[in-house]
């Protein structure tokens, strides 16, 4: 059985049957996002919408709007959840826009709001998202090969608690080849 699907169990198990699942989609912000990491971002967003996730991001450009966007072109529900205090900031993918006004502290928003994470590249503040969901126990997923914090944190415990492992997941469109 393939991580994403052992993850999307998991989900089932931890959430309310009677919602669908919040999966955040994390990673490195519009002004150090590659490429390959919008990409991997849009193929999440798009396999999420697909299995019946409403998507979360951070609602702001780089990886946060690839994945809105994968969501969106593929019927799903997005929610960008931004730290400025004005809905405007938001990427034009988001279906509902929370404007915090709190700066990074919405970062522990986005994660307590999600029931799992994905990360894909990210610097400081996908890694800051990333500890939170790990000291709540929600499942992890980073994408593998997608550079930054998400290659670093891949299939560790992020200290001696173990409290969850990070998974370590390949590319949506590689698991799709493959199936």
């Amino acid at each position: 059985m393939s991580t994403c699907l052992r993850t999307e169990k998991r989900w089932r198990e931890l959430g309310n049957q009677d919602r669908r699942i919040q999966l955040l989609i994390i990673g490195s912000a519009a002004d150090h996002c590659t490429e390959e990491a919008r990409t991997l971002a849009y193929h999440s967003g798009a396999e999420a919408a697909k299995r019946g996730a409403i998507v979360l991001t951070g609602g702001l450009g780089g990886v946060m709007e690839a994945a809105s966007k994968g969501a969106k072109e593929n019927h799903g529900i997005t929610v960008g959840i931004i730290p400025q205090d004005e809905a405007h900031h938001a990427n034009r993918y988001c279906d509902v826009v929370i404007a915090t006004g709190m700066g990074w502290a919405r970062d522990f928003i986005t994660t307590y709001s999600s029931d799992a994470v994905i990360v894909i590249a990210g610097g400081a503040g996908a890694l800051v998202e990333t500890c939170a969901a790990y000291l709540k126990a929600k499942p992890i997923v980073a994408i593998e090969g997608s550079g930054g914090i998400a290659d670093q944190v891949k299939g560790t415990f992020l200290d001696e608690r173990k409290n969850i492992q990070v998974f370590s997941e390949g590319p949506a469109e590689s698991r799709r080849e493959s199936d």
